[in-house]
C-alpha cells in the first residue's frame, strides 16, 4: 500500500467513506483502507522537511481530531519519522 500497489478507484472509495471535506471522520479496522486514509495525510506533509511538534500538529489538525492515531499511524506505517527535535515525511505517495 505504501508503495502505491492500491488502485485509484480504491483510494477513492475509501476516501469517499472515511472523509468528509477532507477531514478523516473515522479510522477503518483493514489495514489497506488505513493505509489510504494516512497515505492523505502524509501528501499534507512536505517531503524533506523538518517540522516541529506544534507545526506537525497544525497539519494534523486539518485532517482529524485524533492526533495521537494520526501521528501513531504516521509512524508505526512508515510515513514519518523523528528525532528529539522534529518530525520529517520518509513515504507516501507524491503527486507529480
Amino acid at each position: 500500500m505504501r508503495d502505491g500497489s492500491y488502485t485509484e478507484r480504491h483510494r477513492q472509495e475509501v476516501l469517499d467513506c472515511y472523509t468528509s471535506g477532507g477531514r478523516i471522520t473515522a479510522m477503518p479496522v483493514r489495514r489497506p483502507d488505513r493505509l489510504v486514509l494516512l497515505d492523505h495525510v502524509a501528501r499534507g506533509l512536505e517531503p524533506g522537511v523538518r517540522y516541529t511538534e506544534p507545526e506537525l500538529t497544525a497539519v494534523l489538525l486539518r485532517y482529524g481530531s485524533d492526533l495521537a492515531a494520526l501521528r501513531g499511524g504516521l509512524l508505526a506505517e512508515g510515513f514519518l519519522e523523528h528525532d528529539r527535535r522534529a518530525y520529517w515525511r520518509c513515504g507516501g505517495t507524491v503527486e507529480l
